[in-house]
């Protein structure tokens, strides 16, 4: 089952980006690009939701409709 997870994403004075998520307590992933802050989110937020027992939190988040407009991130 496939849910959205709503990042916020900041670039840090250091050059790395930090995502982190009001929806999924806890979830906090950095990296060198968006990209790579983006895959790391995908797995911590993952691990997260599986880690938690009862399914409540599960329900809050959206469910992917027939279309979803997505921000691809593309590095040129």
């Amino acid at each position: 089952m496939e849910r959205i997870v709503r990042l916020h994403i900041n670039k840090l004075p250091e050059g790395f980006y930090l995502a982190t998520s009001e929806q999924v307590q806890g979830l906090v992933a950095q990296g060198h690009t968006v990209s790579d802050t983006l895959a790391i989110a995908r797995d911590v937020a993952r691990k997260l939701l599986e880690a938690r027992a009862g399914r409540e939190e599960l329900e809050m988040l959206e469910s992917i409709d027939d279309s979803l407009d997505y921000p691809l991130v593309v590095e040129i």
